[in-house]
């Protein structure tokens, strides 16, 4: 995901967490993302700091490698289709 352009804080843990900033933007984003058929959950204040909104996946060892590809590439195409940066 950092490759193609996300904002992931660093850290190697199965919760990941990418960064929207905007509270408004993380919740348009995951609504987006959950009619694909992903489910994330966005986070903003008070839950995290102000500015710090942010969308979390979680990664388990059930996920395959095509099942992790889909993700990176829904994740993209949202982004295309929000004209999110």
């Amino acid at each position: 995901m950092s490759e193609r352009g996300f904002d992931i804080l660093p850290g190697e843990h199965p919760i990941v967490p990418i960064m929207f900033y905007d509270a408004a933007a993380a919740v348009r984003f995951a609504e987006a993302v959950l009619v694909r058929g992903i489910y994330v959950i966005p986070f903003s204040y008070p839950v995290v700091p102000k500015g710090q909104a942010r969308i979390r996946v979680q990664i388990s060892a059930a996920h395959s490698e095509e099942d992790l590809s889909f993700a990176v590439d829904t994740f993209e195409s949202v982004r295309q289709d929000l004209g999110a940066s």
